[in-house]
């Protein structure tokens, strides 16, 4: 059927606008409705899979994997900026969003026409589905369809964060190996280590992003935000060769290297708490993470007992860097001493950002105190 190639054609390439959507409505006619019958919500659902599939396709990529994939499947049009993605997700989210009650409304209308004509039992390939279960797994099918998309999102995001220097990852353990301090516990202003000031700097500079482009979708916002930490802290996790410098048996491990460790855990916990977007997952890995480290470094004699404060010490210290670094107020003499540390250390020359940053790139930071945080997670579907 005619009509049936260009509602594929049309579900393919759609976008975001209302226009598109509406468009898109427009082509479910009577005609396609009982041709399709039953199999409708089915149709649109894997129109959306290979929308939501176009998409992934759009943004950059760093593993293998996939970029043997975009030399397959070239795309005319890359989305190399922050806004750019984001808007690929918006588009996302507004398709969805709008497509689903306009086709049902449009579906339920066009329903009501066909009820008394007789060719519908022996024309369509099924009863057109309206119960209430049908609708609901449906739904589900679409979420779980943008959520793939949002979680590819996140991954490559991050990827793209810790290779940004390169071949060699920015959060290489050997940066706890070097330092000249001998105790982080009496350092007045102590702060995380430089690649997460510039993972501080980069959250908060998304988030405002995120609060222009996804106009009106603060949860959608938060669930973002909070997905890309635990997609961090999950690959902190996994990481075997991060994990390979503590467990040499050549690794000088010191107190010093512990506790900032353990500081920067800290610290990426209280990023999403203060940001408004807490997550127990989070939480959890980066306990779970604290836990192995702090097993690591006690077989090299590191007696964590007497090495690290108790844990209200690095939360409030890290509630106070984030505080320092909003305000821009540490010397870049600390920022040169840091890195004049890793460039001469026998690290391979491990990636060093600069995290000195305007204050106007945190504008969207949440710095009040979460007594008792709601904790984040999916909307069910």
């Amino acid at each position: 059927m005619d009509m049936t190639k260009s509602m594929d054609v049309t579900l393919y390439y759609m976008g975001a606008d209302t226009g598109t959507v509406l468009d898109i409505v427009d082509h479910l006619t009577s005609d396609v409705i009982l041709h399709f019958g039953g199999t409708i919500l089915s149709r649109i659902s894997q129109l959306f899979d290979m929308y939501t599939d176009g998409l992934m396709k759009s943004l950059p990529s760093l593993s293998e994997e996939d970029t043997l994939m975009e030399h397959k499947d070239t795309t005319k049009f890359k989305a190399e900026t922050d806004s750019q993605q984001l808007a690929l997700l918006g588009n996302a989210y507004a398709v969805l969003d709008e497509l689903l009650p306009m086709a049902l409304s449009k579906i339920c209308s066009e329903e009501k026409e066909l009820t008394g004509n007789e060719s519908l039992s022996s024309e369509s390939t099924g009863p057109i589905p309206s119960k209430a279960v049908e609708l609901k797994d449906w739904r589900r099918h679409l979420q779980h369809s943008l959520d793939k998309f949002r979680d590819y999102f996140c991954r490559q995001y991050m990827l793209n964060f810790i290779y940004s220097k390169g071949d060699k990852a920015q959060l290489d353990a050997r940066m706890y190996l070097h330092g000249k301090k001998e105790d982080l516990f009496w350092d007045s202003e102590p702060l995380p280590s430089l690649p997460f000031q510039d993972l501080f700097a980069k959250l908060q500079q998304l988030a405002s992003i995120a609060g222009l482009i996804l106009v009106g979708k603060e949860k959608v916002q938060k669930n973002l935000l909070a997905r890309l930490v635990e997609t961090l802290v999950m690959w902190l996790s996994d990481e075997q060769e991060f994990w390979e410098v503590f467990e040499d048996d050549s690794a000088q491990l010191r107190p010093f290297g512990l506790q900032q460790f353990i500081f920067d855990m800290h610290f990426i916990v209280q990023i999403s708490v203060c940001g408004g977007y807490p997550s127990r997952n989070v939480h959890q890995i980066a306990l779970t993470i604290m836990d192995r480290a702090i097993g690591t470094f006690s077989t090299k004699g590191i007696d964590p007992q007497s090495a690290l404060p108790e844990d209200e010490w690095f939360i409030e210290a890290a509630k106070s860097a984030m505080n320092k670094l909003l305000m821009g107020s540490f010397e870049l003499s600390e920022l040169d001493e840091h890195i004049h540390i890793m460039e001469n250390s026998d690290s391979d020359n491990i990636s060093i950002s600069s995290s000195v940053h305007s204050a106007e790139s945190f504008a969207s930071a949440t710095m009040e105190e979460n007594g008792s945080p709601v904790y984040f997670s999916d909307p069910e579907t």
